[in-house]
């Protein structure tokens, strides 16, 4: 109406530019109205007209009026598009195209055209496709449009979570291009023949790319002295190589459920440097001496060497060895073998003890592994453990990686060094004071040491509940990846730089670089690029949403029959916020959430508490981080990928109300 009447449309300018105007970030609801949320206290009531020019997560500038006695934001000025490139799916209407965007709180379609060279004939009703917004009603356009530049996949194609996921996250969906040969770069370093120390490899089964062995001897005065052999790619990829890019690009192997992308060509990862039993391979290696009581000595060696490992072997066949000896249905091939377990045991226990008496460990914690049908259908979900083999493995690679931190301190004062740098210096006083009120010691002039930080972690530990550590993990720091030296506050460590891993971090294969001018003797190298720990971090951070995302998929693919079976699960609560609790079921480590309404119906006697971790029922704590609790999944939402939980303890009115 105003845009067909000039004179009411100037009308309304003038009224505007009397009313105050607040920025905020749009939140959408099913019912087509909305909340422009200006800060955490703050939220004004878009009403559904007004809904039409804005989309879920758009940050805009709004006119702040009163209309019925209620004050509501109309949106006026576009901060920041929510959408730019994203996932969608097709849909036709009247033989036009348009496009769902994969998103739970979008669920009108936009008017959409295809780029050039790609034909709309291709595309079906539920395809899979990438899209950018190319038009905005805020901007002064007519409506929202976008573009469809690529086809991902098929509406019914059953790979679909692990394409539309990887599409999502702008992530590669196959493994670099192989080469025709891969020759041995001459680097200047001698290779000491150790093919004849019985190394051995523990890995899973269906590991292909191992990249770690191990030989360790105890002596005589006490201890041990271990070797660490780990594979060597920048043996065949020269720093200036193209290859060295795409590895950069990349950041890391994407591990997805069901399926890995390598970092490097697999004719690399799983041949040439896979430390394979009973092939020679090149290795970059470091010898260290472990004391008795578990404290590794100064003493570190790094050096180049051909190795061949004598015996791949399995986490559970060595779990049970040790835990069943002569009794377990897998033996040692040779005595040598036997050897080795025995004394990595021995290396594992004094390491484990060392770290829960002076550092932080963490309780153990099982993998939750997907089993597939060669069709890709979610057959089943295997809880695995870490046993003994795990914490052996585990062990050598944190001793190890402690070596290189040191290494690399001292020699250049640069590297790629993982870091963390414990509580958030503005919270300490909040820890302080949380800690106290559980009856704990604490203050902040020691919490600011790693070894203050360290105490408190392992008094953590002692307790019988998990609801303390949860609470005071929100007042944490994230860990970082970056080119200084600096400590490891959530492991305890004053240092701490990986390794061992080349195959599979693009870090590691640049200390291991570094690790070889150490090797040479030389007393200068090149410092890793400004923007590589910033771009290794943001390539995990996407890595581990898309295997969150893919996993998600999966999960409501195979927990949809329980719905109607009611079948009856032990959930952990890991957060609370103002709508519900989110947990996660044990017995297949699927993440679900439990909705306020589905615990008591009567929303005016439940409060669920974020800051304090606690949901209260007639104000008396019911339910609290850390606890567990029996569910039943009482709905999967395949659209959105997730799973609404309820508890099977019901909650109802007390008597007295009853009576009322």
């Amino acid at each position: 109406m105003f845009q067909d009447n000039p004179l009411l449309a100037q009308l309304k300018q003038q009224i505007q530019e009397t009313l105050p105007k607040k920025e905020g970030q749009v939140k959408a609801t099913e019912k087509g109205f909305g909340f422009l949320e200006v800060d955490d206290k703050t939220s004004l009531f878009i009403p559904p007209p007004y809904m039409k020019k804005v989309l879920h997560g758009d940050r805009v500038e709004a006119f702040v009026r009163t209309e019925k006695d209620r004050e509501v934001a109309e949106p006026d000025t576009l901060v920041e598009a929510s959408l730019d490139r994203f996932i969608g799916r097709v849909q036709w209407i009247r033989n036009r195209l348009n496009v769902v965007p994969d998103h739970p709180q979008m669920k009108d379609a936009l008017r959409a055209k295809t780029q050039r060279g790609l034909s709309q004939d291709n595309l079906k009703e539920g395809d899979w496709v990438v899209a950018s917004l190319i038009r905005h009603p805020l901007k002064g356009d007519d409506n929202f449009m976008c573009q469809v530049s690529e086809k991902i996949t098929d509406a019914d194609d059953k790979i679909a979570p692990w394409w539309v996921t990887l599409a999502k996250h702008n992530l590669p969906n196959q493994e670099p291009a192989p080469k025709d040969a891969w020759p041995l770069l001459e680097q200047g370093l001698e290779r000491r023949d150790l093919t004849d120390l019985p190394f051995v490899t523990i890995d899973s089964e269906s590991t292909k790319d191992m990249d770690d062995a191990l030989y360790v001897k105890a002596n005589p005065q006490g201890g041990f002295t271990m070797t660490v052999a780990i594979a060597d790619p920048t043996a065949y990829i020269d720093a200036d190589d193209a290859l060295d890019q795409v590895a950069r690009d990349r950041g890391f192997t994407i591990y997805l459920p069901g399926r890995n992308i390598p970092m490097l060509p697999r004719d690399l990862s799983d041949d040439l440097c896979s430390l394979r039993a009973n092939e020679k391979r090149p290795a970059l290696c470091c010898t260290f001496n472990i004391d008795a009581d578990g404290t590794i000595a100064d003493d570190a060696e790094f050096f180049s060497a051909w190795i061949q490992s004598h015996g791949q072997l399995a986490y559970d066949k060595v779990s049970d060895y040790i835990e069943l000896g002569e009794q377990a249905q897998w033996q040692p091939e040779s005595s040598d073998i036997a050897d080795q377990i025995h004394q990595l045991h021995q290396f594992a226990l004094a390491r484990i003890q060392w770290r829960e008496t002076h550092a932080v460990t963490f309780p153990d914690r099982p993998d939750y592994r997907f089993e597939l049908s060669e069709d890709n259908d979610v057959i089943a979900i295997h809880t695995d453990q870490r046993r003994i083999a795990n914490r052996i493995v585990e062990e050598s690679m944190i001793s190890a990686n402690i070596c290189a931190g040191r290494k690399l301190r001292d020699a250049f004062g640069f590297g790629i060094f993982n870091t963390h740098a414990g509580f958030n210096s503005e919270k300490l006083d909040d820890v302080v004071e949380l800690v106290k009120a559980h009856d704990g010691e604490a203050d902040s002039e020691s919490l600011a040491t790693v070894e203050g930080f360290s105490a408190l972690r392992r008094w953590l530990n002692s307790l019988d509940t998990t609801y303390l550590d949860n609470r005071l993990r929100r007042f944490q720091a994230y860990s970082e990846i970056g080119h200084e030296p600096a400590p490891h506050y959530a492991m305890g460590l004053d240092v701490y730089a990986t390794w061992t891993s080349p195959i599979r971090k693009y870090g590691d294969m640049i200390n291991h670089r570094l690790l070889k001018a150490i090797i040479r003797g030389e007393t200068e190298a090149n410092a890793p690029a400004d923007t590589v720990g910033e771009e290794l971090a943001g390539h995990r951070k996407h890595h581990r949403m898309a295997e969150r995302d893919v996993a998600d998929w999966l999960y409501t693919r195979l927990l949809k029959p329980e719905v109607e079976a009611q079948t009856r699960y032990t959930a952990e609560i890991f957060d609370i916020n103002r709508a519900g609790m989110r947990v996660r079921l044990l017995e297949n480590g699927a993440p679900a959430f439990i909705p306020s309404s589905l615990i008591i119906d009567n929303k005016s006697r439940i409060a669920c508490d974020k800051e304090t971790g606690t949901v209260t029922i007639d104000d008396n704590v019911e339910f609290k981080l850390g606890d567990s609790l029996e569910v039943v999944i009482a709905d999967i939402k395949e659209t959105t990928r997730s799973i609404v939980a309820k508890p099977t303890q019901v909650f109802t009115l007390p008597e007295a109300s009853q009576s009322e």
